[in-house]
């Protein structure tokens, strides 16, 4: 599932290439895209057409667009974007050929198409209002299904020492504790493993074992490791992940321990061990990040 770098790419790319055109049409060619929109395809569309897309947002690893108002009076609202394993968001010219697993079609009145292409149909996108950001709102406005969505660590805003007293109550695993959205966004397996690998730290470490300032070497490797993958366009395993444009990221190049069983460590020479983490794996050095 792609994480904050990867989503932070596309966000990137629709804010280029997709804002302040008119909504012209909107099709839906799939119920399962637009499933978690309670009202509809039909609804959904019509909320769409004759509006335009003024900004593009993230927190974490989620995505938002939000509308313009049609008149001063309304609500403002979004459409938020879940990817899922395989959703791309798309900026085609009008007369290219359609992707097989093209889900919804925005045309745009720039003679553009902004299509979401999910092979697997887990991702799809909702219609929901904007309302502030809770509990630390700093005047923002969040979709409200992710109101609970704690900041990132690319965040301006991101306080690390309010994080880290956070995580240091918590009596569950420090890997875990990562990959928890409402404690800090935009982790996910890939950069959890990379950081943990990164300070030295087993995953299974319980949080209250660890100092302040393991804590904060921590944050700062997870931190280090996806402003690089965002440099690098994120982490592409298949053609599933792509940016606006279709191009894919190319930091599964730099990785150092996901993905990687039975290389040696970068640091020691011992071979990478991956094991089963809930329904996922992890990757880790046995001898940087011994198991307590």
């Amino acid at each position: 599932m792609p994480e904050l770098p990867e989503v932070e790419v596309v966000r990137r790319g629709l804010e280029s290439h997709a804002l302040r055109q008119q909504i012209e049409s909107v099709e839906v060619r799939h119920p399962r895209a637009v499933r978690r929109h309670a009202a509809g395809p039909a609804d959904l569309a019509g909320r769409l057409a004759g509006r335009a897309f003024s900004g593009a947002f993230r927190r974490g690893k989620y995505l938002w667009l939000t509308l313009a108002e049609k008149n001063p009076d309304e609500a403002a609202d979004s459409v938020l974007v879940h990817l899922g394993m395989s959703g791309q968001m798309l900026v085609q010219a009008a007369d290219a050929p359609m992707e097989p697993h093209a889900r919804i079609v925005v045309t745009l009145d720039g003679g553009t198409h902004l299509r979401f292409v999910d092979q697997r149909t887990f991702g799809g996108w909702l219609v929901a209002p904007l309302v502030p950001a809770v509990p630390d709102s700093a005047g923002e406005l969040l979709p409200q299904p992710i109101v609970h969505i704690a900041r990132d660590p690319l965040d301006p805003l991101f306080d690390e020492r309010a994080v880290i007293e956070v995580i240091r109550r918590k009596p569950s695993e420090i890997k875990r504790i990562l990959l928890d959205q409402s404690v800090i966004s935009g982790v996910g397996n890939i950069y959890a493993d990379e950081a943990l690998w990164r300070a030295g730290i087993h995953g299974n470490r319980s949080a209250r074992s660890l100092s302040r300032a393991k804590i904060r070497t921590i944050l700062f490797a997870a931190r280090e490791v996806m402003i690089e993958a965002l440099a690098q366009g994120g982490t592409s395993f298949d053609a599933l992940y792509v940016n606006v444009n279709g191009q894919s990221g190319f930091f599964d190049r730099s990785l150092r321990v996901y993905g990687l069983e039975g290389h040696p460590c970068e640091r020691c020479g011992t071979p990478i061990v991956r094991e089963k983490f809930t329904n996922r794996s992890s990757h880790f050095c046995p001898i940087c990040q011994r198991k307590r």
